[in-house]
């Protein structure tokens, strides 16, 4: 298939605007799966502890009579269904919650201190189990569906143990998606980009050593402090002055961690934060430029500087074909109107970025409605919107029976 032909082709289930993945099923399942992740969000579990999470999953899958695999990265688990020879398409869900304390009042809010699915990965899970029971019923398919349940999402990089687990040497998908709820958008909208969706993420630590002092003697010390403020500012300045200004680039400084008396300067401050970037030239330019400004900061204030910079999250990129084919898809579930594939990039990231670098695929977000409704990602009082699980469930299963031919 060449590109100028696949929007044309690539289409579910007959011709561009049909309606694939029956509407009338998802309806009907609507309150059962609104009850599924109602659950998930009362019990929420952390990276690599989703337990009960990934036993809730497997346990549907089992009586949807789809085959499940499990132990990859611990809790992670694989469901397989079969229908007749064709392209193998894998679909996959993140399970872990955050370390927040909830705000919200709903009856299912969480029931464990200090954990809840504040990004609505409960969504997500759901609405991967809807496709699933879907095509398990309906097999208007040809070929394999391959369901991922994913743990540890959160920045402990659960895709990459996966893989590293097996995970496509057993499961050798020819394409994989993944969707993600976005409050902001609309509900029911649908953004997906060719190229970056989201931004690679590194962190770094940083600690300053000097020679403390009596904070009214600083001539018989080496402030670390001083130093570390001309290091933050200096830091600062690497994206409006090292980089090209159209590349895109994030450096913040997170953490700042120095003393504990009001008369004594300390021996040393530690810094810590992160990084974003969608381009592998721009990350190793800021991480050069972090280097070089550390050194300098050693020699103008006679401190020792170490910097320790760590890889965490490629970029996300989606890949031209699939992106149009799950573009394509939405628009026959929510209309032409509704699908954007020109929206800009997110400087946060997403560990999906793994399975695109070693598979063929597409990231797409699905709108969660108004901040003001369903509250802003990563927050206390952040809920995800139940109207939206039969609309992610369907674009989900139509990129399953799309004719890839």
């Amino acid at each position: 298939m060449t590109q100028a032909n696949a929007r044309t082709t690539a289409n579910p289930i007959g011709p561009v605007g049909s309606v694939p993945a029956d509407a009338g099923f998802f309806t009907s399942r609507h309150p059962v799966w609104t009850d599924w992740r109602r659950n998930l969000h009362r019990y929420p579990e952390l990276a690599y502890q989703e337990h009960r999470t990934s036993e809730f999953v497997a346990q549907r899958l089992t009586d949807m009579g789809i085959a499940v695999q499990r132990g990859y990265a611990g809790t992670g688990l694989v469901g397989v269904l079969k229908t007749g020879e064709g392209p193998n398409i894998g679909l996959r869900a993140d399970m872990d919650a955050l370390p927040i304390v909830e705000e919200g009042r709903q009856d299912y809010r969480s029931v464990n201190d200090g954990v809840m699915h504040a990004c609505g990965h409960d969504g997500h899970t759901t609405m991967l189990l809807a496709a699933a029971e879907y095509l398990a019923r309906t097999r208007r398919f040809q070929g394999t569906a391959t369901f991922i349940f994913q743990p540890a999402e959160e920045c402990e990089a659960g895709a990459r143990r996966m893989i590293e687990d097996g995970l496509f040497a057993d499961h050798p998908v020819d394409e994989v998606f993944a969707l993600h709820n976005w409050p902001g958008l609309a509900a029911g909208e649908v953004s997906v980009r060719a190229g970056p969706q989201m931004a690679g993420f590194d962190t770094f630590d940083i600690t300053i050593t000097g020679r403390g002092s009596h904070a009214a003697m600083p001539q018989e010390g080496t402030d670390a402090v001083v130093a570390s403020g001309q290091l933050i500012g200096a830091l600062q300045s690497i994206v409006s002055r090292s980089l090209d200004p159209q590349s895109a680039a994030v450096l913040s400084i997170t953490q700042v961690h120095a003393g504990d008396a009001y008369n004594v300067i300390p021996q040393a401050v530690r810094l810590a934060g992160c990084t974003r970037f969608f381009d592998t030239a721009v990350k190793n330019r800021l991480k050069t430029r972090m280097r070089q400004i550390c050194t300098g900061i050693e020699v103008q204030h006679g401190v020792s500087v170490s910097l320790d910079y760590k890889p965490v999250y490629p970029p996300t990129i989606n890949h031209l074909r699939s992106q149009q084919m799950a573009a394509d898809v939405a628009r026959t579930i929510v209309g032409d109107t509704l699908v954007h594939d020109d929206q800009n990039p997110s400087m946060a990231s997403e560990d999906f970025a793994f399975m695109l670098e070693r598979v063929a695929g597409a990231y797409l977000w699905l709108g969660n409605g108004p901040v003001a409704s369903f509250g802003a990602l990563h927050t206390p009082t952040y809920d995800f919107n139940d109207a939206i699980l039969p609309i992610g469930a369907r674009i989900l299963a139509a990129l399953v029976e799309t004719d890839r031919r």
